[in-house]
């Protein structure tokens, strides 16, 4: 497989994936601000070092050693949402394929090192989503201190 991604199939599918966001997207955004709102403090975006991994966790709770990732249904293939393109389906479906697997190899190399990990699809409520987070701290014992 090469690793140049093939021309966009449309002007509209070039506008879409140019449009798309490493950080701050709208639902890592929202899942921030439902945290803030139930007192927790936390990183973005915070470099964690684990051995042969570079992993930047949408959220980041130190000194609780908690990585939270907020995942998007196209780019993680959510079972529920997740589909690969019609169009350059032969570049897309090894691609997303490894965008899974790498998440895997990361949590593996979070826990590892002793983190706890915890993943939500884009579409979870953030609301819901905070109440895991906050309940996870609480269970362990922990603050969430900067």
């Amino acid at each position: 497989m090469s690793s140049l991604a093939p021309a966009p199939s449309s002007y509209t599918a070039r506008r879409t994936m140019e449009a798309n966001r490493r950080v701050d997207t709208r639902p890592e955004r929202l899942l921030r601000s439902a945290l803030h709102a139930r007192g927790l403090r936390f990183r973005k975006d915070r470099r964690v070092s684990v051995e042969g991994h570079r992993v930047r966790p949408d959220i980041v709770f130190g000194p609780a050693k908690l990585a939270v990732f907020v995942d998007g249904c196209f780019w993680h293939r959510c079972p529920e949402h997740g589909q690969v393109p019609a169009a350059n389906r032969e570049y897309w479906a090894p691609k997303l394929a490894r965008n899974v697997e790498r998440d895997r190899e990361v949590d593996e190399a979070l826990r590892a090192a002793g983190w706890a990990v915890l993943r939500f699809w884009e579409h979870t409520p953030p609301a819901e989503a905070a109440e895991v987070v906050g309940g996870w701290l609480a269970a362990a014992g922990r603050t969430a201190q900067r």
